[in-house]
């Protein structure tokens, strides 16, 4: 009779330890001791070959193909600690050669990897589901290369450690284009932009911005104009720069020219009347550069049999003098429009 605690053969036999050997050939389960890894797979020579699977303590795993022990050739290894798992070409037990990543917080990649990272040629979904296609250098984005952002922009050039660096071109979703020089991820060097506004520039970029950039208009020519309404005139303008000189790499912009009566409130107890007001059809009020404010008058053709309004050259007569110098316009508040690259005026009309 067995003492007590003693097992029987047909108890011990129930119970399948993993050996205390690894298996020399064949199939098998092994565990090692001290340690925390787990195999299940083909051996050979008392080695891991062939197909198997490789557990670890943390939850971890490897499944795919071994070579005399090593994880080497096609498998699929995923991180219990980081979510990613990668699918591809292993050797020694690192991704080397092709495959693919994919990652817990989103996004994934396919191509080329050295020692674990992105090297090469692939193409990358971020988890902002934008999409890089091109070159790659120690994980990063890395010389000639692809990008479309989430905002429907779209750029096409070179790339040092992530960032848009050399020559590339930058086509916008409103329609704007920049082709050019690139440093630290924006416009630094020569290049030209075409704005969706029909303003363009060529010439050199400082952090983003044009170098020589117009911030005022000065309108040229005599203080007063003699203007009948659905007429042709002209009016010569300069774009000037902040320090007076003429903004020679820009053109394009769009001079949108406003008309209006000067408005004057006269006191309640005023019996001068100048104009009959219908009130009920009251416009809002334009303010101008001169202090005052103005009623908008159209300049486009009257209808028919109705003359049009004549400004004569009454210098000495005019209610309030115009400046006696070519007047200069202030686009400074134009500037640094969010949605404008690289700050460029971002409305076509002054």
């Amino acid at each position: 009779m067995a003492a007590a605690g003693e097992g029987t053969p047909s108890s011990r036999g129930s119970r399948r330890d993993p050996p205390r050997r690894p298996p020399r050939d064949g199939y098998g389960v092994y565990v090692y001791p001290n340690s925390f890894f787990r195999y299940e797979g083909e051996w050979k020579g008392g080695r891991k070959h062939g197909h198997g699977k490789l557990l670890f303590k943390d939850g971890s795993y490897y499944e795919g193909a071994f070579v005399d022990g090593e994880i080497t050739g096609e498998g699929r290894r995923h991180w219990a600690w980081s979510g990613d798992t990668f699918s591809g070409q292993f050797v020694l037990g690192e991704p080397q050669g092709y495959g693919v990543m994919e990652y817990k917080t989103g996004g994934c990649y396919e191509g080329e990897v050295s020692h674990g990272v992105r090297e090469g040629h692939g193409f990358l979904v971020d988890r902002d589901r934008q999409v890089y296609q091109g070159s790659f250098h120690d994980n990063k984005r890395h010389g000639p290369g692809q990008m479309l952002f989430k905002n429907g922009d779209k750029y096409d050039g070179d790339w040092v450690r992530d960032q848009r660096q050399g020559h590339g071109v930058l086509r916008c979703a409103d329609g704007s284009t920049y082709e050019g020089q690139w440093h630290s991820d924006v416009f630094s060097g020569l290049g030209s932009m075409a704005h969706c506004s029909g303003v363009t520039y060529y010439g050199l970029w400082i952090n983003g911005h044009p170098a020589e950039q117009a911030t005022r208009i000065a309108i040229l020519g005599p203080e007063v104009m003699e203007v009948a309404q659905g007429s042709p005139f002209s009016v010569n303008v300069q774009l000037l720069q902040d320090h007076g000189e003429i903004a020679k790499s820009e053109s394009g912009r769009v001079l949108h020219i406003s008309a209006g009566v000067r408005y004057v409130q006269l006191s309640a107890y005023s019996e001068v009347s100048f104009f009959k007001v219908d009130r009920d059809n009251q416009e809002t009020l334009m303010q101008t550069p001169f202090g005052f404010e103005c009623i908008p008058y159209p300049v486009s053709s009257p209808a028919a049999g109705v003359p049009g309004p004549r400004a004569a050259k009454r210098g000495a007569e005019a209610d309030v003098p115009l400046p006696r110098r070519d007047l200069e316009l202030d686009l400074g508040a134009l500037r640094g429009q969010e949605d404008t690259p690289g700050g460029l005026l971002g409305s076509s009309f002054f």
